[in-house]
């Protein structure tokens, strides 16, 4: 799959993760606010998880199976979280992903990294529709999804084990004619 590309914007850079990373990972991560309405964030976030975490990005990407950008705002060259894209088990069926610091994104950044102009070249990475699950009391991430133009297909009851309970997940999904429509330049 080649080497990670790096995508700015007017208010973003996206780019890849680094060991350096390590540390403001971890903390974003350990925050239990965020990583109760995560999947696939274990709590507590524990030393050494973040760089394991990091390290495994190479790999995803050269089997094509995810590629993870480090979402970052400018001009502080802050980090707010990553952007996965990643391959689902049907072939139709692509994955969106973000972990962020909701307060420090401000309005509308988080669908704007999914829709806006220069962000589409990281839509042409993998050029298909979405599919995104997440845990039912997520509310701020369906919201996202459906701005993002994803529509609710449906409750996956008691889905997964998230901290011991089982939960539900929502199920949100694009379909190509409609990504396509999204996709295509406004300017």
């Amino acid at each position: 799959m080649g080497a990670i590309m790096e995508i700015r914007t007017a208010r973003l850079l996206l780019r890849p993760f680094t060991l350096q990373d390590a540390v403001e990972v971890r903390r974003l991560a350990d925050d239990k606010a965020i990583a109760a309405n995560a999947l696939a964030i274990p709590f507590p976030y524990e030393m050494g998880m973040a760089e394991e975490w990091i390290a495994k990005h190479p790999e995803w990407r050269a089997r094509g199976e995810q590629i993870i950008f480090a979402v970052v705002l400018k001009p502080e060259m802050h980090l707010l979280g990553a952007l996965g894209l990643d391959d689902q088990p049907a072939p139709s069926k692509r994955g969106i992903g973000i972990l962020d610091r909701p307060r420090a994104l401000g309005p509308g950044l988080c669908v704007r990294s999914r829709r806006g102009g220069d962000a589409a070249r990281v839509r042409n990475a993998r050029p298909a529709p979405g599919a995104r699950g997440l845990l039912t009391r997520n509310q701020a991430s369906a919201r996202v999804l459906e701005k993002a133009g994803m529509a609710h297909e449906g409750t996956r009851r008691h889905h997964v084990r998230h901290w011991n309970e089982f939960e539900d997940v929502e199920e949100y999904g694009i379909l190509r004619v409609d990504y396509e429509k999204l996709s295509r330049p406004t300017d």
